[in-house]
């Protein structure tokens, strides 16, 4: 046989979990054809000598709803080895949508993903009215890798409810019946599946809950059931489990989590799990009801982080702790390398430190109470934070955190903070673990990551593009999980490469790919594993209207192939743009 591509003399993980082998994969027509000898003569060889060949790996948990519309790259997932993305979580989304309520999605998506709105209102192209459209407007666009997309819940109903849908209204019963006929209608058309947000911490620029928070149990168990009669389709849902208008709500909502899978037999539900500062042994608890579900039948799972879930601060970032001090905010408007002069000034730091930090959160700003705590208590906070600089360790030692730093200098923690704002002329970032870092370690995650009902996710690729670069999750796992880790047990190659690929391709039902085998996509990355690593996040303002975002890069990336043929070559795009939506039920 002769083939379009080989890869050659390269240590093949399979993606199964099963042990590394030595092979050769030919590829032709976009699939595997052989995964052995491979004799036959190609059109193109690639070197795998010393090198892994693993599966392209599928990225459950992306917010690129908006970028992807008028972004062919898909950075910065297109150099961490992805080569499909499931886009559309947590309710949050651009379809269905009329003309009129584009700008209320604008906000929404601005304010629950930290997107910024003026790049959306420039980008989005908006050739759609309906999902299956908004399916047609963005296959019809060339792009590194492979998408799907989830009906978002916060989308549909303002779809259907209009302005009820903002104003906390419950749905009717010919609302529902409504959004039903739309799941239903978009599902034909291949969507992946049906996401809904339950959070607080997810507001709208003004301030206010997310249009799906305040869903009925009648309403979300209703949508579940649109499911029914389909052989695809997942239900995907992140929800607090806390305490809401002063009730106690883990029971009944993880109820109506439950409820709505048992409406949708046969279908699958994935929930995000996240070892929370004001609760730290929730996550426990959602696991102990994941297995009891799991016990009755009832097919959940959680979706886990790679690592400690927070934000990056910095001068040029969304947030930093002096934001809301009055002095910062007289010179907040300067551009950088002014206020960088300003706050060098030593009459202005000594001013600072004396000041407290002003309410930023609440009278229609998108910014979470959350920040205003963090903010009103810097020098506890001090002790979570960490200069990002270079060789970054994201399982960082308390004795390096800025408190460790203030305390052997013996000044005070803010004194260190302030400093380490303006270095590298105010360019450096600060990192600040909110969740799964309680124990300041990744034990906890570790615990998450072993169980038998978690799936890897949790990247939010595209999304919080002023705060994180968590898009790089998938080469984290690699380098830290699989070979650098040393406060902890590590996990074996093998079963990462499976959490990448195969077990989160199964669970939303694209059994065509996450497996070197004959038949299967060819869908794969050939990496350097030795000298894998991820740099520094750097912003960039790449956006549409000048807007900035966080990216990493990542060096050990031979090649990236999506469908036989290669989007990245040593860490470089090579301008080819294969990818395509991924239409489930339609898969061939």
């Amino acid at each position: 046989m002769s083939y379009d591509l080989k890869i050659t003399g390269g240590t093949v993980i399979d993606g199964t979990g099963g042990a590394a082998k030595r092979a050769d994969v030919a590829i032709k027509d976009g699939r595997i054809v052989e995964v052995g000898a491979c004799s036959g003569n190609a059109q193109s060889t690639i070197d795998a000598d010393g090198a892994l060949v693993t599966p392209g790996f599928v990225d459950l948990h992306t917010h690129y709803d908006g970028q992807i519309s008028w972004d062919e790259e898909m950075a910065p997932s297109c150099f961490h080895g992805v080569t499909t993305a499931v886009m559309g979580n947590c309710g949050v989304g651009f379809a269905p949508c009329r003309a009129a309520d584009r700008d209320r999605l604008i906000d929404l998506m601005q304010g629950v993903e930290d997107i910024p709105g003026t790049a959306l209102a420039e980008g989005l192209t908006w050739d759609w009215e309906s999902f299956p459209e908004y399916l047609d407007a963005i296959d019809a666009k060339p792009h590194t890798m492979d998408f799907a997309c989830h009906i978002p819940h916060d989308a549909l109903r303002v779809y259907v409810m209009g302005e009820r849908a903002l104003a906390d209204g419950p749905a009717t019963d010919d609302d529902i019946k409504a959004m039903q006929a739309v799941v239903r209608e978009s599902l034909k058309a291949g969507a992946v599946g049906f996401s809904t947000g339950r959070t607080d911490n997810h507001i709208t620029t003004a301030g206010d809950f997310t249009p799906a928070s305040e869903a009925s149990r009648q309403e979300l168990v209703s949508l579940a059931a649109a499911l029914k009669g389909f052989d695809h389709g997942v239900l995907q849902a992140v929800s607090d489990f806390d305490i809401r208008h002063g009730k106690e709500r883990f029971g009944g909502e993880f109820d109506v989590l439950e409820d709505m899978v048992k409406a949708a037999p046969g279908h699958n539900m994935s929930i995000s799990l996240l070892q929370r500062i004001k609760d730290t042994v929730q996550w426990k608890r959602i696991l102990q009801r994941v297995e009891l579900a799991s016990d009755k039948g009832l097919p959940i799972r959680v979706q886990v982080g790679a690592r400690g879930i927070g934000v990056l601060v910095g001068l040029q970032a969304t947030f930093h702790p002096f934001m809301g001090f009055p002095s910062y905010k007289r010179i907040a408007h300067l551009p950088l390398a002014e206020r960088v002069a300003a706050m060098r000034d030593p009459a202005m730091k000594a001013q600072m430190l004396t000041e407290k930090s002003e309410k930023v959160a609440g009278d229609g700003s998108n910014i979470p109470a959350l920040v205003d705590e963090f903010l009103s208590h810097l020098e506890f906070v001090s002790m979570r934070l960490w200069r990002l600089g270079g060789n970054f360790d994201y399982e960082p030692a308390p004795t390096d955190s800025i408190l460790a730093q203030a305390m052997a200098k013996g000044v005070s923690p803010l004194d260190v903070l302030y400093d380490a704002m303006l270095e590298d002329d105010g360019r450096e970032l600060l990192y600040f673990p909110i969740y799964n870092y309680v124990g300041m370690n990744l034990d906890a995650v570790h615990e998450m990551l072993t169980h038998p009902l978690a799936l890897s996710g949790l990247s939010d690729g595209g999304a919080h593009v002023g705060t994180i670069c968590d898009a790089s999750f998938p080469t984290f796992m690699l380098t830290h999980w699989a070979r650098d880790r040393t406060r902890g047990p590590k996990l074996e190659l093998e079963r990462v490469v499976h959490m990448l690929t195969q077990r989160n391709a199964a669970w939303v039902g694209m059994h065509d790919r996450g497996v070197v085998a004959p038949g299967m996509r060819a869908d794969l990355n050939v990496i350097d594993f030795d000298r894998l690593s991820l740099a520094r996040p750097r912003l960039v303002q790449d956006l549409p209207a000048g807007g900035q975002r966080l990216l990493q890069d990542a060096a050990g990336y031979r090649s990236t192939i999506v469908g036989g043929v290669p989007i990245t070559q040593d860490g470089t795009l090579t301008g080819a743009r294969p990818g395509r939506l991924v239409r489930c039920g339609q898969l061939t």
